[in-house]
């Protein structure tokens, strides 16, 4: 077995444990939210009877480890079960939920992913100079605030007064692709703002790190351009943090739009984890934090492999 196959299937042992960790955790927080699930769903006027008649068809009577155990045979299987509120498939809701999140965090990428790693080569090659100490102040800004903040100052600004784009981000499959992403701006631009902060800083330190290096000094003997020593030499060997500063930024454009998400009604996972929560749709809440987990560990199994194979040093650690 290869090293990178070795290193793939420790990682992928150890993401299992936590999901396994994880699962526990999501089921015991969910067995200490306060009130009665079964009185919320059914309403007030339910009578002890009837509740206890819903509880019994749920299994809700049964001990919370024969739940937590029966639930996660369940999830294995890949039977999330149904939903309380909507008695819909989960398979079916957390489907088309799922892919309208992944949309928003692949628009919110291709935008974000080459800008940050432009403004952080330029803000490397002219580091110390005015246009440095702009980039630095402007992103650091931008991820200062929390994003229902920067959410709504975009709305007032390019909703409410310039009319540019509409406040409300509803998409549904009946719209095109390019209508689908005009109503996805302003949300895609409000994590851009937030996280390109983060990718381009790493990107300026990974080169200016670098620039130290005797083959950089040697280059700038040789008489080559500043441009080309970064593009050329500096960056190809700074792909490691890089990647992996990106791949966690990735992580977090899909774990953690749940605010974003709410403020433009945006019908994604994380506006449908927060209605559920609210109706008290315990098989909701608990699948789509199992989704959110377990994306997080792939992506960042996806980072350690991807900066692994860029930079094959990183398995020989010194």
């Amino acid at each position: 077995m290869s090293q990178i196959a070795k290193l793939v299937a420790q990682r992928l042992a150890l993401g299992l444990l936590t999901l396994f960790i994880v699962s526990l955790i999501i089921f015991l927080c969910v067995e200490m939210l306060p009130g009665n699930f079964s009185e919320a769903i059914l309403g007030q006027s339910a009578t002890p009877e009837t509740v206890a008649a819903f509880n019994r068809e749920l299994g809700l009577d049964l001990p919370p480890h024969e739940r937590y155990v029966t639930w996660l045979f369940n999830m294995l299987q890949g039977d999330f079960g149904r939903s309380l509120a909507s008695k819909r498939e989960l398979s079916e809701l957390l489907g088309y939920r799922l892919e309208n999140t992944l949309f928003l965090a692949a628009v919110a990428a291709v935008i974000a992913v080459p800008l940050a790693v432009s403004l952080g080569v330029l803000a490397a090659l002219y580091r110390e100079s005015f246009y440095d100490r702009a980039v630095n102040v402007v992103t650091l800004s931008s991820i200062s605030f929390p994003e229902f903040f920067v959410a709504y100052i975009l709305i007032l600004v390019l909703a409410q007064n310039m009319g540019v784009f509409p406040a409300i981000s509803n998409i549904s499959d009946e719209l095109g692709f390019w209508e689908k992403v005009y109503r996805t701006a302003l949300p895609a631009l409000t994590l851009t703002l937030v996280c390109v902060a983060h990718m381009m800083r790493m990107t300026r330190a990974a080169i200016i790190n670098l620039l130290a290096s005797p083959y950089i000094e040697m280059a700038r003997l040789k008489g080559l351009r500043p441009t080309r020593i970064i593009l050329k030499h500096a960056l190809p060997n700074a792909l490691a943090p890089i990647i992996n500063v990106v791949v966690l930024n990735l992580a977090y454009l899909v774990v953690g739009v749940v605010l974003v998400e709410v403020v433009f009604v945006y019908p994604g996972l994380g506006q449908l984890f927060v209605d559920s929560v609210r109706s008290r749709d315990i098989p909701v809440v608990q699948a789509c934090s199992l989704i959110f987990a377990m994306t997080y560990v792939l992506l960042n199994l996806l980072a350690d492999v991807l900066s692994i194979m860029s930079n094959p040093r990183l398995l020989h650690p010194r």
